[in-house]
């Protein structure tokens, strides 16, 4: 069992920026592959970023890019998601995930993830 810790969000005005950090103990940590998603209030949850085990593939949903920035420290066994430009929209629960094997669309659907973080709230006033 692959334990997720969540940390970072908090309250920020829009154009602000964020850095949620994410932290395991496991010792196969280097071994996964990292996500981050986000739910809304009655909304689903959806995919925001995702990393390779190798830091070689990055994943970032349409409305992120240019402005999130996903990255892993396989020595501290943490994966960050430094958030920028953040708008109103962006307010949501932030989610850390684990998984392995991932393949073509696996990276962004949830139900391909094995471990979840407890999850660490994000709000953006406008």
């Amino acid at each position: 069992q692959v334990q997720l810790v969540e940390s970072g969000g908090g309250l920020v005005q829009a154009g602000g920026s964020l850095r949620l950090s994410c932290a395991t103990s496991d010792r196969t940590f280097s071994t996964y592959a990292m996500g981050w998603f986000r739910q809304a209030p009655g909304k689903e949850r959806e995919f925001v970023s995702a990393i390779g085990w190798s830091a070689g593939n990055v994943y970032y949903e349409d409305s992120v890019k240019g402005r999130f920035t996903i990255s892993r420290d396989s020595s501290k066994s943490t994966v960050s998601l430094q958030m920028n430009s953040l708008k109103p929209e962006d307010t949501a629960v932030y989610y850390c995930a684990a998984g392995r094997g991932m393949y073509g669309r696996w990276w962004y659907l949830p139900d391909k993830y094995d471990y979840w973080g407890q999850g660490t709230q994000v709000t953006v006033s406008s």
